[in-house]
């Protein structure tokens, strides 16, 4: 091959690969944008996916028509109903939520999602729309245990994946020494346990227990002040201003022109907590 020839063909090839490389450069930009705007994804499919227990009344539950209901599925309906679209409710159990949500199953997580500081590394969260105060439940003969410092060398009952379990874990444990925590899927299957004595205690907020005691008549008793207060918030995938500012707007409308209230006293018949 002559010495012009040699030239060429390397030009040629410099060439086709700078114009791959301006392309790609190109391109990439457009794509990210129409991925990141998850609102306009959500508002041309005229629904938001959104991801909840299903088991936990009064927040979120099937109620007698298998209807899902409650005070988290009312907030989420008038969410999304101030965007403009439905609310499509897919249920699964709470330890899959957060996988759920980053593997694009769900937009939105409004099932009692505790805004804390590790969970923000993995997902955004909204303003919060509800406080939750999280007390020692035992059975109603029991003398012995009245506060976490009496959990130790016993069984404790609690939500796997939860914030509850964490708190045990973390802050619990390293404080009033060895004790045996066991995991559940539901709020139902832990209270029975309590109720038949498998497990010693567990935690909960009293709001999410009441109308599970009163419709099972378990023989279970709050006792004690609080243990932690919690904030709850919608969680959805980082990196999407538009949908958090969306639904930040949408809730601040709700509290100002009375609409939050209105659902916080369906449920629960009080004022909002905070």
């Amino acid at each position: 091959m002559s010495v012009k020839l040699q030239k060429f063909v390397k030009a040629a090839l410099l060439l086709t690969v700078l114009s791959v490389a301006l392309a790609a450069c190109g391109s990439k930009p457009a794509q990210d944008a129409g991925a990141a705007n998850a609102l306009e994804q959500i508002k041309k499919a005229g629904k938001i996916r959104v991801g909840l227990m299903g088991t936990y009344a009064p927040y979120n539950f099937l109620n007698d028509k298998h209807e899902v209901d409650g005070f988290d599925a009312d907030v989420a309906k008038e969410v999304a109903k101030r965007l403009g679209v439905e609310a499509e409710f897919i249920s699964g159990e709470f330890s899959g939520l957060i996988e759920g949500l980053q593997k694009d199953k769900y937009d939105a997580l409004v099932s009692q999602v505790t805004i804390t500081e590790d969970r923000k590394k993995m997902m955004d969260f909204s303003t919060p729309y509800v406080k939750n105060a999280v007390n020692v439940i035992v059975k109603s003969d029991n003398g012995t245990i009245q506060k976490i410092e009496d959990f130790k060398d016993k069984k404790i009952g609690v939500g796997l994946g939860t914030n509850d379990e964490k708190y045990l874990r973390d802050v619990a444990m390293p404080k009033v020494g060895k004790f045996e925590i066991a995991t559940y899927n539901d709020v139902i299957t832990s209270l029975k346990d309590l109720d038949v004595g498998r497990i010693d205690a567990t935690i909960n907020n009293v709001f999410a227990l009441k109308p599970l005691i009163e419709k099972n008549q378990f023989k279970v008793k709050a006792v004690g002040e609080p243990i932690k207060e919690d904030f709850a918030g919608i969680a959805i995938r980082q990196n999407n201003p538009e949908l958090l500012d969306a639904i930040n707007k949408a809730l601040a409308e709700m509290k100002s022109d009375g609409t939050f209230t209105e659902i916080f006293h369906k449920w629960f018949d009080v004022d909002p907590n905070f």
